[in-house]
């Protein structure tokens, strides 16, 4: 009686915070927005309007509508990412102009110095201006860094990696050069994937802003149920989680062993429900429009290996390092020794790219290092069934989850603590939030309802989206389930800050 109690207390005090922070709903362009709910079937019913036949009439009012959509945020950043989009664009231009490589190589050099200077100035300088102030002082040096605050532009390692993706596949000649500008800044900023992804390659996306996209009305209705189950995953799982982590990482030296468990086991569901809601609801909004995004998560918790997690988990980036760092360092077709200095370097760079912080950056190296000791071992080469598998997923998901501490602990010290607590000063957790953790397990137990039938391909999840009375009566009964147990405190996707 107590638990339905807490329940119901619970309930009504996250409606009360909904009240409160109607006003940050309405800042900015989330997806879990009140602006966006207004602002995406406005979108679609202006871009209908225009017959598909005027292909460069409808580029041209995506192209607007999603330069709008990211001057919400800070409206003086989007000529970081016009900027962005003009480098990329000449240097293409130059790249195909010139038939010597010579001057073809040094047209990508530029793109890249450019961008990434960029990138550096705004995310990773005042991070890199404090290490060598602290380096400089543990050795006896008073030097004056320089030092001054900027607001890290919204999404730009999305959008900068895309464009220099564009780049370097016409360099490698994977990509033809896109001549018309208009285009290609739509490829840069096309809003369902701006801010937080899918990294789009440019031999999938650039030649649909050429295509007509005819009103359907399946394939319409296909984008809205994927955005439904992603809202569901942001709002009822990611963020009800949040709830009891934000309590506990917040204030890391005052909970006991239990409570970090607990915040720790909770927290690889909170990430993948927030990354991978939006994830889906970009590729959902996209399909709505008549474009296809790249996959960017399948079941990640179902890995059998962390190998086998990086297949899974951000397929759009992990296969951009693959592809642009990895693959140019050797890959695997060196020796050994070489292929896991690969490995480590490929992964420390991943977690630089999340972040200017040494959590970020341990995290990419512990995977790193997890990978090559697989290589080592021969784990994941092949494939298990059963309760072997089980084994196998039950041990690659406490792996990563040991990995996630350090990406959500503020600091190194934080994260430590939490590890050594969780080892040696176990106990009851303090925090008796039960209708927190009922909604919470609940929406974790339609997760894993969810993923395993379609991990196991079961027949009666393609029923469910073939039957219309099927896929509608599925749509109301997440709608009401959304409604009743989402969290609605316009809480920001934690990709944006990457």
């Amino acid at each position: 009686m107590e638990i339905i109690v807490n329940f119901a207390q619970g309930m009504v005090e996250s409606f009360h915070k909904s009240e409160n922070y109607y006003c940050k709903l309405t800042d900015k362009m989330l997806f879990n927005s009140i602006p966006f709910l207004l602002f995406f079937p406005l979108v679609c019913i202006f871009y209908f309007a225009i017959p598909s036949t005027c292909i460069k009439k409808r580029n041209i009012f995506l192209l607007i509508v999603s330069y709008y959509f990211y001057m919400n945020w800070e409206p003086v950043y989007a000529l970081l990412l016009f900027t962005s989009t003009l480098i990329t664009y000449l240097s293409a231009i130059g790249i195909s102009y010139f038939a010597e490589k010579r001057r073809r190589k040094a047209c990508l050099v530029c793109s890249l110095i450019l961008n990434l200077a960029i990138l550096f100035l705004f995310k990773y300088f005042i991070f890199f201006a404090d290490n060598v102030d602290c380096l400089f002082h543990y050795l006896g040096i008073d030097i004056d860094m320089p030092s001054f605050s900027l607001l890290l532009p919204v999404g730009i390692s999305f959008y900068t990696f895309q464009a220099l993706g564009y780049s370097i596949d016409v360099y490698k000649g994977t990509t033809k050069v896109e001549r018309d500008f208009m285009t290609y800044a739509l490829f840069v900023s096309f809003f369902p994937q701006l801010v937080a992804g899918p990294i789009e390659r440019s031999n999938n996306l650039l030649p649909q802003f050429k295509e007509q996209h005819k009103f359907d009305y399946d394939r319409v209705m296909a984008g809205l149920r994927m955005m439904l189950w992603g809202y569901f995953l942001k709002l009822a799982l990611a963020d009800r989680c949040s709830i009891y982590i934000d309590v506990i990482f917040n204030h890391v030296g005052v909970h006991n062993g239990g409570s970090y468990l607990i915040a720790s086991l909770l927290f690889p569901f909170q990430i993948y429900g927030d990354f991978g809601g939006y994830s889906l609801i970009a590729i959902g909004v996209a399909r709505v429009l008549g474009f296809r995004l790249m996959e960017n998560f399948r079941r990640p918790y179902f890995s059998i290996s962390v190998s086998d997690f990086w297949h899974r988990w951000h397929i759009s980036l992990s296969t951009w390092f693959k592809d642009y760092v990895y693959i140019p360092l050797g890959g695997n077709r060196v020796g050994r020794l070489r292929c896991y200095f690969n490995l480590l370097v490929t992964f420390v760079v991943s977690g630089i790219w999340h972040g200017a912080n040494w959590t970020f950056i341990l995290w990419g190296t512990l995977h790193g290092f997890f990978l090559c000791l697989e290589r080592f071992l021969g784990i994941g080469r092949k494939t298990y069934s059963g309760l072997r598998k089980v084994v196998h997923i039950i041990i690659t998901f406490v792996v990563v989850s040991f990995a996630w501490i350090f990406f959500r602990a503020d600091c190194l010290s934080d994260a430590l603590t939490v590890i050594s607590d969780i080892i040696f000063k176990m106990g009851i957790p303090n925090e008796k939030q039960y209708g927190v953790w009922f909604a919470c397990i609940l929406a974790l137990a339609l997760l894993f309802v969810k993923e395993l039938s379609l991990e196991c391909n079961w027949r009666w999840t393609k029923r469910v989206s073939q039957s219309p009375v099927l896929s509608h009566i599925y749509m109301i009964v997440m709608i009401v389930y959304i409604i009743l147990f989402g969290v609605f405190r316009g809480d920001q996707f934690i990709y944006f800050q990457f």
